[in-house]
């Protein structure tokens, strides 16, 4: 597998420079599928960009997702002729765009696809927290039912972001070696 070939899939506005995908992009070289709004994102907009990533590529495209970033994966995936263009997909903390307060500024993201995607739960991996602050734990493990994806509880990580303080997480890099090598 090509350093290239990973796509970096961050959530809204984008991940930071001390956020573990980031510092996963920095050490390793991995390719972030980059958006025309961090701030108002759009999911059609959001499909087509991760739809070019993915056709950038050379098979086979790993996608290393994050927070709304999460749900764009399974909405392309519902969507997308490439799909088989991609191994298997790392979804992390996904977000809650169904919740209330979210609906104005989220509307295109709503409803969340409940598709299962088409890599069986050998090729997906679902990572939430228990205190997920977008995303209560019961949601994010229905997702991973619905995606039909391996799901694994971190603990109590928060977003896993940068505020969790899980640095460049080292426990995401070990999940993700075992699905690529899978």
């Amino acid at each position: 597998m090509q350093a290239h070939n990973v796509l970096i899939v961050p959530g809204w506005y984008n991940s930071g420079p001390d956020h573990w995908q980031s510092l996963w992009q920095a050490e390793s070289g991995y390719t972030r599928v980059e958006q025309h709004d961090w701030e108002r994102p759009l999911r059609g907009d959001w499909m087509s960009q991760l739809e070019e990533a993915v056709l950038a590529t050379t098979e086979p495209a790993v996608l290393v997702a994050h927070s709304l970033g999460c749900l764009l994966v399974a909405a392309w995936a519902a969507h997308s002729q490439n799909v088989h263009r991609v191994k298997a997909v790392l979804l992390v903390a996904p977000g809650d765009a169904e919740r209330d307060e979210l609906q104005g500024v989220l509307r295109s993201w709503s409803p969340i696809e409940r598709r299962a995607l088409p890599f069986g739960p050998e090729r997906a991996l679902l990572i939430g927290s228990s205190d997920d602050p977008y995303c209560s734990l019961e949601r994010a493990q229905q997702m991973a039912a619905d995606w039909q994806a391996r799901w694994v509880l971190a603990g109590a990580l928060g977003h896993i972001n940068a505020e969790s303080g899980v640095g460049a997480w080292p426990q995401g890099r070990e999940w993700l070696a075992r699905l690529m090598n899978d």
